[in-house]
């Protein structure tokens, strides 16, 4: 059996996924749900909604969720999101600057190392953790904490990094009626996952075929507004579930640098493939016109373009439903390589180094 065939089979696809990566795809939407519903029980003080600025302390998967809460919230409110990916504070941060920790395991470093400075700092603080030595300091010097249990991977745990943050918005009257853009997105996904999950074939299955279409190839992936951020966790997901060399970038941004680097060399033209995010409601209607000028230009120059619609109507189940989508291309892809899309040896070797370098 060719590894094409394998998408297609239940047995195959049993024995290249122990890790349970397709279950934790198909529940995405309840996840949401679950989150939440938990999540609006985290309460917070008062004084909390007396901010200027929120920065957002994260790495990796759970960082992914700060970036889309950015790219939602500023369509909304003029309380800036800034997302830190760094071992130290950044400057800007003070008494009325809301600083959320989030991490999955609670031993990120970067993120220990950003939250024990923001504890010098009259700063309010919120922790979104497992647990871990997050947990355990944030409790010792009283800070807010919402904690989940998930059995899986920090980037399958999207609903419980993003939920809480939502909550907090509008907890904050930062994002009022969020609850039904949640309702909303946990509908839409239901009745994506219908139609690309595991069990529907790949002659019906938009997803695999995108996979097919990646196979063997350079994944780049095109974002504009708030999809650039969904372009960021495609290229994650990629990278961590596909097993595979990803990039992303965004309109219009690329049509002053990357258009003019199309031509050379030649030979990475055949073996790279564009997907274009897109979205009627959340893309600038010039940028829209951008898009198609974008895709001629890279028919001309021999390189593939892919398209993939966002659903729904609020921009987080349209943000959602691209999120869900490339998540899937990621891990058919991993199948189509012959890999169990779950396992992150590098990472995991990495972090081990890490620790005897102290």
């Amino acid at each position: 059996m060719s590894p094409s065939d394998a998408l297609d089979d239940p047995a195959a696809l049993a024995r290249l996924d122990p890790g349970g990566m397709l279950s934790s795809l198909r529940g995405l939407p309840e996840q949401c749900r679950d989150a939440w519903k938990t999540a609006r029980g985290l309460e917070l003080p008062r004084s909390y909604q007396e901010i200027d600025r929120i920065a957002v302390l994260g790495m990796g998967g759970s960082a992914i969720a700060g970036d889309l809460w950015r790219a939602l919230l500023e369509r909304e409110c003029a309380v800036p999101v800034f997302n830190v990916r760094s071992y130290d504070l950044p400057p800007y941060v003070d008494e009325r600057t809301l600083v959320i920790a989030s991490s999955f395991s609670g031993d990120t470093e970067e993120v220990l190392s950003a939250f024990g400075q923001a504890l010098a700092l009259a700063a309010p603080k919120i922790v979104v953790t497992t647990g871990g030595q997050l947990l355990a300091t944030a409790r010792a010097n009283g800070v807010p904490s919402f904690t989940f249990d998930y059995e899986g991977e920090p980037r399958s745990a999207l609903g419980w990094s993003l939920m809480p943050l939502l909550s907090i918005a509008e907890s904050l009257r930062l994002m009022p009626g969020v609850a039904t853009d949640v309702d909303e997105a946990a509908a839409v996904l239901d009745a994506l996952v219908q139609e690309i999950a595991e069990d529907v074939p790949a002659a019906g299955n938009p997803a695999k075929r995108m996979a097919r279409d990646l196979q063997g190839r350079l994944p780049v992936v095109y974002g504009a507004g708030p999809l650039i951020e969904v372009a960021r966790r495609w290229k994650a997901q990629l990278n961590e579930s596909g097993k595979s060399w990803a990039s992303f970038d965004d309109l219009p941004e690329i049509h002053h640098n990357a258009i003019i680097g199309y031509s050379f060399p030649h030979e990475i033209a055949s073996r790279t493939a564009v997907v274009f995010l897109e979205s009627a409601d959340l893309v600038h209607q010039r940028v829209q016109l951008r898009y198609g000028f974008t895709k001629d230009l890279l028919r001309r120059a021999g390189v593939a373009a892919h398209s993939v619609e966002a659903r729904g109507v609020s921009a987080l189940a349209q943000m959602l439903s691209l999120v869900l989508f490339g998540d899937y291309v990621s891990a058919y892809l991993a199948f189509l390589y012959g890999e169990d899309p779950t396992p992150t040896a590098v990472i995991d070797e990495l972090k081990a180094w890490l620790a005897q370098q102290k």
